[in-house]
């Protein structure tokens, strides 16, 4: 995911100059053209079933015509000169190939002149051809595929509705992409399949071609806090983080790591491209099929609905009261981060695993102790390739933007 903090913060909190007058801008869209519906059915998901899903009882949930000329098209003139566009689910590529094509066509149609637009996928790669792999070549989608390594490692959650295991299917998608020329990314979610295994994942990934790869930590907790069966505990997570780490500092130049990516972005004194190292949660915004806006992914309910673009222009909902009351809440500082040597690189970290064992914004992270092993790690290392870099031109690759 992208965010940002466009806001100064006092006190933890806004400024009243925020408040009162101008709104954090939205820098890019996450749209669900299928909502959370999937064509895989993975042990883990945190999408199927969920009881705060507004959704959950409606079985056909395809993004119509109409919405999507309205959200292209507002969408454009609010973020000129330069638009982002990011797809999920669910599996976004049951909204159809067509839906697809629309959509460049409406962005050609409807775009002005000097505007970039910029498109990202996320998908499980099971439906992907070559009618799929040549409309991302021609208009450079930029492609995240899901795969949490080997078949054995991978089909132990990763399964389709008849239960069966996805890798192969998964594999074909990847080799249709290579074959077709498609650059794309890999996004692994960590769970106890694959966590204790950080040398196998990453020389698969790179056996296979992969160059630029996402670790997504899996946290889904039990009503009474207690974390679920395939749930990696924060110390499992660090050191996998460090054992990577070693892994990729070799080839640092020609392999890609988000986080660290992320994390020398923060030494570098830019915005880094995950949300999770941000001081507030208010750059992008979901956006359901039925075009009802939310300020996360991981808090898609009723009670953090900000509007619906059928009604609302972006402006008004970047100026919502409830989008305030949602960013402030990384705010919140821990007493431990506020003397925490490291807050200013992680900000208290992701609202989403602070909030989900307990139901409470003010804890700490769960993985907070994750964060400290491998800051300790791989800061020092970091900082001084950051400043040999300074003064160059040379830039972190995009990842497309997707929590699992």
């Amino acid at each position: 995911m992208t965010a940002g903090s466009p806001f100064p913060i006092v006190n933890g909190g806004y400024s009243t100059a925020s408040i009162s007058g101008q709104a954090p801008r939205i820098s890019s869209l996450l749209i669900k053209p299928a909502s959370a519906v999937c064509n895989l059915d993975c042990a883990y998901c945190f999408y199927l079933d969920r009881d705060a899903d507004p959704y959950k009882d409606l079985p056909a949930r395809i993004m119509a015509d109409d919405t999507l000329e309205l959200l292209v098209d507002s969408f454009l003139f609010y973020s000129y000169p330069a638009s982002t566009f990011a797809f999920q689910g669910g599996e976004p590529t049951l909204a159809g190939l067509r839906f697809f094509q629309k959509l460049v066509d409406l962005q050609q149609r409807l775009g002005r002149n000097g505007q970039s637009v910029s498109n990202a996928l996320q998908t499980n790669g099971v439906l992907l051809d070559k009618d799929w792999c040549q409309l991302f070549r021609q208009y450079n989608f930029l492609i995240g595929i899901s795969i949490d390594g080997p078949e054995e490692v991978n089909d132990l959650y990763r399964f389709n509705k008849a239960g069966h295991g996805t890798w192969k299917k998964v594999m074909q998608g990847i080799e249709v992409m290579q074959k077709e020329r498609v650059e794309f990314n890999v996004l692994c979610v960590l769970s106890q399949s694959n966590v204790h295994k950080a040398k196998e994942i990453y020389r698969f990934y790179r056996s296979i071609g992969v160059e630029h790869i996402q670790f997504i930590p899996l946290a889904e907790f039990n009503p009474d806090g207690s974390p679920m069966q395939f749930t990696i505990t924060p110390e499992e997570y660090g050191r996998f983080l460090c054992e990577i780490f070693d892994l990729w500092w070799p080839e640092r130049r020609k392999v890609r790591v988000r986080f660290f990516d992320n994390l020398a972005e923060a030494l570098a004194g830019q915005k880094p491209g995950s949300c999770t190292m941000h001081e507030t949660c208010d750059s992008y915004v979901v956006v359901e099929y039925n075009g009802d806006i939310y300020p996360c992914d991981f808090f898609v309910e009723k009670d953090w609905k900000l509007g619906n673009i059928n009604i609302d222009s972006f402006p008004e909902i970047a100026r919502r009261q409830k989008r305030y009351s949602f960013a402030v809440k990384k705010t919140l500082a821990h007493p431990e981060c506020q003397v925490c040597e490291y807050q200013a690189i992680c900000h208290g970290g992701c609202p989403k695993t602070r909030h989900g064992p307990h139901r409470r914004f003010d804890d700490l992270d769960y993985f907070c102790q994750a964060y400290k092993m491998i800051f300790a790690k791989a800061v020092g290392p970091l900082r001084k390739e950051v400043q040999k870099l300074v003064g160059t031109s040379a830039e972190l690759a995009p990842f497309s933007i997707s929590p699992y």
